[in-house]
Formats: structure tokens, sequence, C-alpha cells
């Protein structure tokens, strides 16, 4: 990392990828930023939640600049592939580069939002560029909750704009984005001890997909494990009445599932029929997924026989549940043009001791389209034996002002830097900049940030020649703010 440029950007990437960052679990990153702040000698504080702010003052000339906030969030999606050996609690993420792109080695990179830190401590250790007032704002809990911006006290902050540094597209500025909320339906575990001696134990995968982020990359046709493998266990169990005794699909609600495993048992004489149809499977889901997920596989291998396997009426009402489910988009927007509007993922389902947890979460621009999104699947999941369906509280979208000012001056740098025009887009995505707005009424908002693909996988990758051109652009910024 210490030959790419800017330098200063990516000596504080490659210090924040050491430093342990999973989502409700900040302490050593907010620790690590208080340290960096007093480092620096600049004004630092944290909240009772654990966000940072750090405070530098303007340079010479400069005083009388609006005072600006970048805002960034510390917490990192943990997703890692099977065979890989890793401990996000302790172990530094491993970097490497790949041609024009920084990846991580069997897990996510971090780069959401670990690249907008960087960016934000560089602005802070600079003593050779001009600013107004600065103000950066580290939040906690962005990935799982947006629990650092729900408890976010007003009056931390003392900036009029905000630049919110936790986009994914280099050349597009978002000025709204969705709202979102979770909704988990639960199972009681019922158990049938009696298996028949005269069957075999297989355990069925299904891996290899992209996968991605279940804002960004929901309207881009991937598959979803949860989806793909219930469909095999489905037909398994109408041909050859296949029994489940355990199943793991999907982690993260705000990751589209991307592998996914059942423990099941069969009739010994109906072995060489289940093995035929699922290399049939196998070549169904790569032709069906030629495009979007290539990688597909169906894999399975002979286990150990379980000692337990679900209640038959169980098992059928969880199957039924899970292919009745939606997954994907449900509407596009009317006013804007390929906009994805509102839309669930189907993100996992787990046997956690004795409950079956089906997790999902639900996306809109629109409140009272992501509520009806929300009681649909609510509604799919009390049709098919659900013990309890709960949502959480959720958090609001943004609203676009296409009259805002900040909007203006980052437009016209960009333009200056690149002599071309940016998109002016909104996201499908959620961003804490709903919850800002609330807090702060009037708070002028932009959201960039540098190309990153694959973003809440282990395929995550940072496009580097996107980040020196946020950092100029972000340098040109601030040089022109009046």
């Amino acid at each position: 990392m210490a030959t790419l440029e800017p330098k200063i950007v990516f000596d504080y990437f490659e210090e924040i990828c050491k430093v342990p960052r999973p989502s409700k679990k900040e302490e050593k990153i907010s620790a690590w930023l208080v340290e960096t702040g007093k480092k620096l000698g600049l004004e630092t504080k944290r909240d009772k939640s654990g966000n940072v702010l750090i405070s530098k003052p303007a340079t010479k000339g400069k005083e009388n600049v609006t005072p600006i906030i970048f805002q960034s969030h510390m917490d990192m999606v943990c997703e890692k592939n099977n065979d890989t050996k890793f401990d996000f609690d302790k172990d530094a993420i491993q970097t490497y580069v790949d041609g024009e792109w920084m990846k991580a080695k069997g897990t996510t990179l971090g780069a959401d939002d670990g690249i907008g830190m960087a960016m934000a401590l560089a602005i802070l250790a600079s003593n050779d560029i001009e600013h107004g007032p600065v103000e950066c704002l580290f939040t906690v809990d962005e990935e799982t909750g947006l629990t650092g911006a729900f408890a976010l006290e007003p009056g931390f902050m003392k900036g009029k704009m905000l630049l919110n540094l936790d986009s994914e597209d280099e050349g597009q500025f978002f000025i709204g984005c969705a709202g979102g909320k979770d909704t988990v339906a639960t199972f009681d575990c019922e158990w049938d001890n009696e298996i028949d001696k005269n069957s075999v134990a297989y355990q069925v995968t299904v891996k290899g997909l992209q996968g991605g982020h279940s804002g960004d990359d929901i309207n881009k046709g991937r598959g979803n494990a949860v989806k793909l493998l219930n469909r095999i266990l489905w037909n398994c169990y109408q041909d050859f009445g296949m029994r489940i005794a355990d199943i793991k699909a999907g982690n993260l609600r705000n990751a589209i599932a991307r592998e996914g495993y059942a423990i099941i048992v069969i009739g010994k004489n109906d072995v060489e029929a289940f093995e035929a149809y699922l290399k049939k499977m196998n070549d169904t889901y790569k032709n069906e997924y030629l495009v979007t997920d290539p990688g597909v596989e169906v894999v399975f291998e002979k286990t150990k026989m379980p000692t337990k396997v679900l209640d038959e009426m169980l098992q059928v009402d969880l199957m039924n549940c899970l292919y009745a489910c939606p997954h994907g988009v449900l509407a596009m927007s009317q006013n804007i043009k390929d906009f994805v509007e509102t839309s669930t993922n189907l993100a996992s389902v787990k046997i956690e001791g004795e409950k079956i947890v089906v997790t999902t979460s639900q996306r809109s621009s629109v409140e009272s389209k992501k509520q009806d999104a929300v009681d649909y699947v609510t509604a799919t999941f009390c049709g098919t034996g659900a013990s309890d369906v709960t949502s959480g509280d959720g958090y609001p979208g943004w609203t676009p002002n296409p009259d805002s000012e900040v909007l203006k001056v980052l437009v016209t740098a960009y333009k200056n830097i690149f002599n071309k025009e940016p998109q002016v887009l909104a996201i499908h995505a959620g961003l804490e900049c709903g919850l800002f707005s609330e807090k702060y009424p009037g708070l002028d908002m932009v959201s960039f940030g540098p190309t990153l693909r694959g973003v809440h996988s282990p395929d995550e990758k940072l496009e580097i020649k996107t980040v020196k051109m946020c950092w100029d652009l972000t340098v040109e910024f601030m040089r022109i703010l009046k």
C-alpha cells in the first residue's frame, strides 16, 4: 500500500485495516480514533454510543467559510469465505493489489467505509490544503442498525454542510436514499427423533454466488442462496420424502445470501435419483445464472447421520415460507428513471438452538411503500406457521434537495477538476443522512466516494485510481467553498 497515491489516504487506510471493527464491536477503532485525534493535537470528543468527532480549525484566511462536516462510519461488514480462517475480532485485514483494484484475502475489504474514514483523517492530518472550519464525524454500527446515527445528540457537531463519504461510484453524487426496516420470523423447533434406519445423510451446499449489497445490488438479478437451496429441498421433499436436520443459508440482513447448506436425510433406495437430481440442478443454476453468477455450484457429500430431523409439518411450513417469501425488486420509481423504489431481501435462515430464524429487510424511498413491503413479508410468514414475526423501528429515508448549496459547490469543484458533469442521483441503499436530517434540521448534505464493487461480500474491491479522484475533488471543494 505504501506505493499508492494519495499516500496519506492509503497510509491511514492501512492503519485502519489493522484495527478490528465489526459492527457493534467498535471499541477498538473508536479508541484508536480518539488517540489519533489527540496525537494530531485536535479537539476530539466521543459520545456515550462511541461516535467520535474530531475538529480542526480553519486555515488562515478561511475562518469565515461555512463549517463543513465530513462523515464516515467505523464498522465494517464481516463476511469471509467458508475456507478462510479469519477472526474479525482479532485479525488485521490482509489487503493486496490486483491490477487497478485493491482486494482482501478471503474476506470483506472494509473499504466500506474504511476508505471514507481514511480520507477524513487525511484531511485532519494535512497541513498543505486550504479549508474552513472542519469537523470529522465517525459513527458506530451503521451496517446493522444505524445505532450511532440514532444516538447522535443535537449539538454534538456544529457544521452547516455535511459530506457523507459512504457512496460507491466515483462521479456520482447522491442527494437522497431509501429508508429501511427489518422483518424477522421465528419458528419453534419440533423434532422427530425416529429416523428410518434404511437412510443416509448428506450435506447439500449452494455456493459461488456473488451476493452483494441488498440495496445497491438488489436489481442486478443475482442468485440468492436461501432461495436456491430451498428450491432444491422443496423438490427433494416432493420427490424423495427428504427430511431436514439442519439448515444455514445467508448471514447478514443487508447482504444478499451468497452460500448456504442443509443437512438432510434420504432413503437409501433414492440415493441414485437424488444425486442425479442435484447434478441436474447444478447445471440448471449455472444456466439460469450464466451472466450474474457464473461461479454458482451445487455440491453434496455424505455425512454423519444426525440424531433427529425437523418435524415433518414444521419442515413443510418452513419450506413453503421460504418459497413464498418475496425477494428482490418490488417496485421501480415513478419519478426517477431506472431507480429502484421498493425492495425486499430474504437475507438468511438459520437453526439456532430450538428456534428457526428467518431474517429479511425491506427498503423504499416512499415511507408508505416501505411499510407495505413489511406487511407483505409479515403476511407471508404468518400464513406459513411462524410462531413470531417482528419488525424493528427501521430508519427514515432522505428526501432529495436538488437546490442544495453543498451540491452546487461540489458539482462546480468536480467540473473544475475533471471538465465534465457528475451524475446527481438518489440511492436505494440506506445512508445515515436520513437520521442526520431529523437530528439537525436544515443540514445540507451530499454523499459521494470512490468506486467499490462487491461490497458486503469477500469479493469487495476498491478501484485505486478513484481514491485520488475523490481526494482531489475534496481538496478543490474546500478551496472554493465560500
